[in-house]
């Protein structure tokens, strides 16, 4: 058995402003998932707008307005596979990637990075684990990107 065996990663793309790179949004996905010991995954991925992201954000947590990343886990700790689901904005990473002047698809991987190491049972609620998840993010966009984002030339 191969490796990337283990993981299953679907992904759907539900909105048309930027074309998401399939090939990178899995590798980001397997690397956390692989970096963070995990043994098996079955993953879905979704790529939307900021609409429906809102809808997600105000139904499932109660939040007004667009986020740049929910998660949905859907096993248990305990059980051997993880399963879960990640919903990652474009039209927030398309925002945010010209605010900060780096590659919107750059910025779209650290949502889905975010967004895996919490599947992966992280959180950033208090500051210490809010550091340690942004260092975990770091490392993965280095993996994926040599020295993490750069800026858009």
């Amino acid at each position: 058995m191969m490796l990337t065996d283990r993981y299953r990663i679907e992904i759907a793309n539900r909105q048309k402003l930027l074309s998401p790179d399939r090939k990178l949004l899995r590798r980001a996905v397997r690397s956390v998932l692989q970096g963070e010991g995990v043994p098996s995954a079955e993953i879905s991925l979704t790529i939307t707008s900021d609409q429906e992201i809102a809808v997600l954000n105000q139904t499932y947590l109660h939040h007004e307005g667009p986020t740049d990343v929910i998660t949905f886990p859907l096993s248990r700790q305990d059980e051997l596979t993880l399963e879960g689901e990640i919903v990652a904005s474009a039209e927030t990473a398309l925002r945010e990637a010209e605010r900060r002047k780096l590659d919107p698809m750059q910025e779209l991987c650290l949502y889905v990075i975010h967004g895996a190491l919490h599947l992966c049972g992280h959180d950033d609620l208090a500051p210490s684990a809010r550091r340690r998840m942004r260092s975990r993010e770091r490392h993965y966009l280095g993996q994926l990107f040599g020295s993490g984002p750069k800026p858009v030339q």
